[in-house]
């Protein structure tokens, strides 16, 4: 059932990816080292494991009043200079800034946990030391990161009251509906994930015997890694988040490849106390790149409004806009909505009519592209994935296609697929795919996701209901929407036995369809 081979085709990728984020953050050192107002500190964290951090306070901070404190969790496998750039911005605004690098990466003391309790407990020490050792003032805290600092954020946000704010950028709420979103393994962002921790951090015994897991397919210990996962999950404690009130800031980006941003918006629907969340177009962790180099940028900027909101009370009006803002990945400009539900509010759907039998085990042509690269280009020059949608195997891809837009097609939120799946073996993957096509029949990728099924009958059908990935899309007028579903996709481990066929059908009593959001024009 696994994939060795491929695991390790892909783990070679992230162990090359990882050498180039640890360059590009080491190119960050240099601002730490021209910056008079930065004070690098040991911490003692969970048992007493030793982080390294750096402490900027307000100019001119004499210990005669207290302010606001913010500490900034690094990012996986950066070191904790990632976030000088902001952390002095901050400070100039009159807040005191921690920012730490988190057990088991760079010199930081310990094991690579994966947010596990002592990276919360961690947390709350920062904070412990913050208030002993700097101005900071006990009833204004708030924490944000990027990535894996998000994480961290949420989960602190969870088990510790303290915490009065949060900004979590490009991070995630549920950890398993993002690396196993469809029971399937999202095996390239995992391999840059395990490269990244590999060059820069020391893993823990259990979190490498998670990876090897992961890779082997093992469904012996699946319900093990998912149990591990809700662990690490801010989801798991949404309760006790909703309970503390901090108010919470969430923002990705439309093609993390890493953190879909499907569970941002399941779990923002969940949160009861000030919320907002922002989704643009890009990677993971694109959107906030150039902040952390100091230039100009929308999600930095509405993290500091957040904070001087939610920490100081300003009243800058962040909290009288529209929570939910989106941009497009076709054009420029925000959109703003008053919840997730109202995103998408108009749908229309696509039939998926008669039978269609696809062979597996081969690529068709039509895949979600490469892990950080694809949503890149699309970010800069508007490049998705392409594929010649006339041109695609049918014998390895069943395509369905709607009619030709007489209006463009604002594509808001989350489709949803439907149909009736008959497999010849007991296991198998899928992956669906929507395209833009256009009048030569090149379609472009607007969203995918993929679906893996164990411990059917062969020849006895049963239905499929599968999520795409978020996004907001504008399809031009006269083009179509295309549905294509293929078996095999590089970002992901696929489980069809040799010689498995896939049918696809429609019952007159339950058809089969794809419901494409719209925004209510």
């Amino acid at each position: 059932m696994g994939h060795p081979r491929k695991a390790l085709r892909t783990t070679t990728v992230g162990a090359v990816s990882a050498t180039l984020i640890a360059t590009g953050a080491l190119g960050l050192a240099p601002a730490a080292q021209a910056t008079d107002a930065v004070r690098f500190v040991d911490i003692a964290g969970d048992g007493g494991t030793v982080l390294k951090a750096n402490v900027v306070t307000p100019p001119g901070a004499d210990g005669s009043r207290r302010f606001p404190l913010i500490v900034l969790p690094t990012s996986w496998g950066l070191p904790q200079v990632e976030y000088l750039a902001q952390a002095q911005k901050l400070a100039n605004s009159g807040y005191v800034v921690v920012t730490y690098n988190v057990r088991g990466f760079w010199q930081s003391g310990g094991e690579i946990e994966v947010a596990g309790p002592p990276d919360t407990a961690d947390a709350s020490k920062v904070i412990d030391w913050a208030l002993a050792n700097t101005p900071s003032d006990a009833r204004h805290i708030g924490m944000a990161g990027v990535s894996y600092g998000a994480g961290i954020s949420l989960l602190a946000a969870a088990h510790d009251k303290r915490i009065k704010a949060v900004a979590s950028l490009s991070g995630w709420a549920d950890l398993i509906d993002s690396i196993y979103s469809g029971r399937t393994q999202h095996v390239e962002a995992a391999a840059v994930l395990d490269g990244a921790s590999l060059v820069t951090g020391r893993q823990s015994a259990e979190v490498r015997q998670i990876f090897d897991n992961f890779y082997a397919s093992n469904l012996s210990k699946e319900q093990e890694m998912i149990d591990w996962g809700k662990k690490r999950s801010a989801a798991t404690y949404v309760d006790q988040l909703n309970q503390n009130g901090a108010a919470v800031l969430m923002a990705n980006a439309w093609g993390d490849t890493v953190f879909a941003p499907n569970q941002y918006a399941d779990f923002y629907e969940k949160l009861t106390g000030p919320k907002r969340l922002e989704l643009r177009p890009g990677d993971h962790a694109t959107a906030e790149i150039t902040g952390l180099f100091g230039l100009p940028n929308d999600v930095w900027t509405d993290t500091e409004r957040w904070f001087d909101h939610y920490l100081k009370g300003e009243d800058n009006g962040i909290d009288r806009e529209d929570p939910v803002q989106l941009k497009s990945r076709s054009r420029g400009g925000y959109e703003g909505y008053p919840d997730w539900k109202s995103v998408g509010a108009a749908r229309k759907k696509i039939a998926l009519s008669g039978t269609t039998t696809i062979h597996t085990n081969v690529d068709s042509g039509a895949d979600g592209g490469v892990v950080f690269l694809s949503s890149i280009l699309d970010q800069i020059a508007q490049a998705p994935p392409m594929a010649s949608i006339p041109l695609l195997p049918r014998r390895w891809a069943a395509v369905w296609q709607s009619e030709k837009y007489r209006s463009a097609q604002q594509v808001r939120g989350t489709a949803k697929l439907h149909t009736t799946l008959t497999p010849t073996k007991e296991s198998g993957t899928l992956v669906a795919y929507l395209y833009d096509v256009g009048p030569l029949g090149l379609g472009k990728l607007v969203s995918n996701a993929p679906y893996t099924f164990h411990g059917r009958t062969p020849g006895e059908p049963f239905d499929v209901d599968l999520d795409l990935f978020s996004t907001a899309y504008d399809v031009p007028a006269g083009h179509r929407l295309a549905l294509v579903v293929d078996t095999v996709d590089p970002l992901y481990i696929e489980h069809n036995p040799s010689g498995a066929q896939l049918t696809f059908s429609s019952p007159a009593n339950d058809p089969s369809y794809v419901s494409i959001p719209l925004r209510e024009q």
